[in-house]
């Protein structure tokens, strides 16, 4: 994407004002099921509160009226003790319902990350492939948290409903003329308040969304290989003024929220200060004229200072309602993605330490569309994401089979499916159309568990956690013992290396594994696989893109690791050729050829051209030499096909 080239038009709809489900609300009440208990709790606790609040204003009555009035000390004192002893149960009962307020809220947002992030987990790598990670991130975790923090709110709102309906009632029974006076004048600021709020409520959806998306880009630009792409090809002053425009908008909207808000407290305050003010005047004139004394009139003033607050909190209850399912709305969206690969009731396991066969019957393949693996809000584009695409068939009616313990490499063109063979064996994806099958089982009939346990496979990019060497090798079986470790890293031609290091298998291979060597990369990966121990191995251009002693070392590790394995290779080097049992040419998504490299050569097709413009050497032009002697090519022009 052309840094700043293309802006989300003032036209496209802000996520945060999109349109909720039917049956939203009932859908977020029920992840209160589990807490019922808490709820009931709380619920008590909130009434025991309020109480509290509405009790005290009736004790000061009493000591203004039948205490200093009266010229009675023991009433004074008795009744500002029993003031003061239930301000401290009022304030002891405030911290009890908070905390269950907040197990009750920490936990249901619990149940829904935990849930959420297990269904993201088993979501296909398609999804991945299609997905900014720092907004899939940020819908994960930060925008929970934000769900979290109002969920909290609407729980405590619930004593403020209760403490409402106590004071207005009290308000009554001690004067129903202020009663009725303060009954008019909350409408006149509630209104405008509940204005206030819903603003309040967009703006920090707005400013939440706007977090994500530059959060999302950085992480983008400020992983290793982000930062290395864009020091060798960023324009620095183009990306500045994307993040400086970002970084405003999220100023901008930062600014207005602050003022709202300011504006949201200012008003409570405005509305407490005139109502007071107006109590005054009113039962100030009351007691002059004898309707009632001058404790009932404390008392009043005491009550408003009571109400006005839990008002306020009751007027932006929608607003932190909505916000609330909102943000629960777009967890329920990732949810609501079905996983295109599922494990099957009654599934099976493959057997243990046997090397199975690999077999594909008449298998067709296309990947699927956006549609139906992503979302276009995770996607992040800031263009409307294009509708009704339809995606062509990588692969068609593919069929061969790897006999048990063999070798069988991949040769084609690059984008011929090669990959998509692969990907298919590992389960990755399942097939639009025939079987894949390991063992003479489906693949959709085995158990996740068993698959991953009997294929293992190293890409071309070999993937490392920012953490030890050990961890990294752990991952694969975290019961190895350290003398695993050390026969697998010698069996990958790492080993010499790890015992040369200071920190040894303590050594941190930073993030992705850049503090590493790309034939580093490849031999840990290699220790990984053989540490796992699979009985099927697929290699995706494991020596792909390495210098030429990288390359030899990484050679020899691929000879452990395939031995007595049944092995699925796309191959680039005409040694791992000659010493397949098989070769299958792949080109336009079909097997075009198989047979031995003899057969093939023989045959005088796509393989045998192949051959000649890319692994024969030509008056010794374009050649290198080889580890096992054999010419290869400078360029590769063979390599593992895209998708």
């Amino acid at each position: 994407m052309r840094i700043g080239a293309v802006r989300k038009s003032a036209d496209d709809p802000d996520p945060w004002e999109t349109d909720i489900r039917p049956g939203t609300v009932r859908r977020v009440l029920g992840y209160f099921r589990p807490h019922l208990g808490e709820v009931a709790l709380f619920v008590v606790v909130a009434l025991l509160e309020s109480l509290t609040v509405a009790a005290n204003p009736l004790l000061l009555k009493q000591l203004v009226d039948n205490g200093i009035l009266k010229n009675s000390l023991g009433t004074v004192v008795a009744m500002a003790c029993l003031a003061a002893g239930l301000a401290v149960v009022g304030a002891l009962l405030s911290l009890v319902s908070s905390y269950i307020a907040g197990r009750i809220g920490q936990g249901v947002t619990y149940d829904l990350r935990v849930q959420a992030l297990d269904h993201v987990r088993r979501l296909p790598i398609a999804f991945f492939t299609r997905t900014q990670t720092g907004v899939l991130v940020g819908r994960l975790h930060t925008e929970l948290i934000m769900a979290q923090q109002q969920f909290a709110q609407m729980l405590m709102a619930a004593t403020s409903a209760v403490t409402v309906v106590l004071v207005l009632a009290e308000l009554i029974y001690l004067s129903w003329l202020v009663a009725l006076i303060t009954l008019v004048l909350i409408p006149l600021f509630l209104v405008p308040w509940v204005y206030v709020g819903r603003v309040i409520q967009r703006r920090t959806g707005r400013l939440m969304d706007a977090n994500t998306g530059l959060g999302g880009l950085l992480q983008e630009r400020f992983n290793v290989q982000g930062a290395m792409l864009s020091k060798l090809f960023g324009r620095p002053d183009e990306e500045m003024a994307e993040y400086e425009g970002r970084a405003a908008r999220i100023r901008r909207i930062g600014v207005g929220l602050s003022i709202y808000t300011r504006l949201s407290f200012v008003m409570m305050t405005l509305m407490a200060s005139l109502a007071t003010a107006l109590v005054y005047g009113v039962g100030g004139g009351l007691v002059l004229a004898g309707a009632f004394q001058l404790g009932t009139l404390v008392a009043i003033a005491t009550l408003l200072g009571r109400l006005f607050g839990p008002i306020t909190q009751l007027s932006g209850m929608q607003a932190t309602a909505q916000t609330v399912v909102v943000s629960f709305a777009r967890i329920f969206e990732l949810l609501d993605l079905e996983p295109l690969i599922r494990e099957r009731p009654g599934a099976v396991a493959l057997p243990e330490n046997v090397a199975p066969d690999i077999e594909f019957e008449h298998v067709r393949f296309r990947y699927p569309t956006a549609d139906e693996v992503s979302l276009a809000s995770l996607e992040h584009l800031r263009t409307e994401r294009e509708r009704g695409e339809v995606t062509r068939d990588a692969l068609r009616d593919v069929s061969f089979r790897v006999p048990a313990g063999t070798l069988t490499a991949l040769v084609g063109p690059s984008g011929a499916g090669k990959s998509t063979i692969t990907h298919l064996v590992s389960r990755l994806y399942d097939p639009v159309g025939g079987a894949v099958r390991l063992g003479g089982h489906d693949l959709r009939d085995l158990t996740f568990r068993s698959v991953r346990e009997t294929v293992g496979v190293v890409s071309q990019d070999a993937y490392l956690f920012h953490d030890t060497i050990r961890e990294n090798l752990l991952y694969a079986r975290p019961t190895a013992t350290e003398d695993e470790l050390i026969e697998a890293c010698k069996g990958a031609q790492i080993w010499d290396l790890v015992e040369s290091l200071p920190g040894g298998f303590d050594t941190v291979t930073g993030d992705r594994g850049y503090r590493m060597s790309g034939g580093e990369k490849q031999r840990l990966a290699i220790a990984r696989l053989l540490l796992k121990a699979p009985t099927v191995v697929v290699l995706d251009e494991a020596t792909a893109h390495l210098d030429s002693e990288s390359e030899a070392a990484v050679q020899r590790a691929l000879k452990t690791a395939l031995r007595s394995r049944t092995s699925l290779v796309i191959a680039h080097r005409l040694s791992t050729i000659r010493e397949a049992d098989q070769i299958l040419v792949i080109d336009g998504g079909r097997v075009r050829e198989r047979g031995t490299h003899e057969e093939l050569l023989a045959e005088g097709g796509l393989y045998a051209e192949l051959y000649h413009t890319q692994f024969f050497k030509a008056g010794g032009n374009g050649t290198r030499p080889d580890p096992d002697g054999e010419p290869v090519p400078v360029h590769q022009v063979v390599r593992g096909g895209g998708e």
